[in-house]
């Protein structure tokens, strides 16, 4: 039976909306990098910039010694846009660290859910479940002091430690439902073979679950370089900042520069928006039958 048209029509203008929800902060932010500050507060009717610059992009990988024609005149800008390949070169780090490592831990934490069967390891899944109700921001006077008494302040392996910690009860709650979905009688074939247990799961359990590894190391990974709580608590020094921490200093106390925070938010974007197209495939199928395994 054919869906009504109305039903049809209601649920392409639902599609509609939710794209516009995400893409339209995109096509705002392109558009006021691409300008200058005073195209931008000169008319708040217009959509398109009156003039069209670059200078925005130029200030920022230049960190700051090439002004342009539109920053000719501005005297003083943040020390943080001057350390931006500090703040990139950081973000890189964290974001392939913490991806890498919670893929590793929650591995080999959900294949020990999924496999054995005992009551003290569903008792702690069902802690971690609770655990995560628990908002981060409650958890940072605690870590703060934690991590100062073991000299973890100002530091790329403090913030690699604790988003790891963060992240890493996700990835067993996704990965443990596929990896109990794949059959048994592969591993024992395997070990037949002349596999020990951690070879089968090395050879047979992990390329079977191609699909929800890729799903979740890229949502660890968007995750990772886009957190702006734990390095802006953890660290104070602009050598060991953040993308986001930049971009987050960029909103003064007199002055707020909007063009260069949204040409930033547009570098930053890059490397997520890559890589998701290149893992789109194994995104969707590994969300798509993760959600329905187990």
């Amino acid at each position: 039976m054919r869906t009504p048209l109305a039903s049809r029509l209601a649920l392409h203008g639902a599609n509609l909306l939710a794209i516009a929800f995400f893409v339209l902060p995109l096509v705002a932010a392109i558009l006021g990098a691409l300008q200058s500050e005073k195209s931008l507060q000169a008319s708040t009717r217009t959509v398109l910039p009156q003039e069209w610059t670059l200078d925005n992009f130029r200030v920022i990988l230049s960190g700051g010694t090439q002004k342009g024609a539109i920053f000719e005149q501005v005297t003083y800008l943040p020390d943080n846009v001057k350390k931006i390949y500090f703040a990139l070169a950081n973000s890189t780090m964290i974001a392939v660290a913490v991806t890498l490592a919670t893929l590793v831990f929650a591995s080999l934490s959900a294949y020990t859910v999924a496999r054995l069967h005992l009551r003290w390891v569903a008792w702690l899944t069902n802690l971690n479940v609770f655990a995560r109700f628990v908002p981060v921001i409650v958890l940072m006077i605690p870590l703060y002091v934690t991590f100062r008494k073991f000299g973890l302040l100002n530091s790329i392996w403090g913030v690699i430690i604790a988003e790891t910690g963060f992240l890493l009860p996700y990835g067993i709650l996704i990965l443990a439902p596929y990896f109990a979905a794949v059959p048994r009688e592969l591993e024992e074939a395997a070990r037949i073979d002349g596999c020990t247990r951690f070879t089968a799961f090395l050879r047979v359990t992990l390329p079977l679950s191609t699909p929800a590894l890729a799903s979740y190391g890229a949502i660890v990974f968007i995750i990772a370089w886009n957190d702006l709580l734990i390095p802006l608590i953890l660290n104070n020094r602009a050598e060991f900042m953040t993308l986001p921490v930049v971009i987050a200093s960029l909103v003064g106390d007199v002055h707020v520069f909007h063009n260069l925070m949204m040409a930033i938010c547009v570098l930053a974007l890059a490397p997520s928006v890559l890589l998701v197209v290149l893992l789109r495939r194994f995104v969707v199928q590994g969300l798509a039958v993760g959600g329905v395994k187990g």
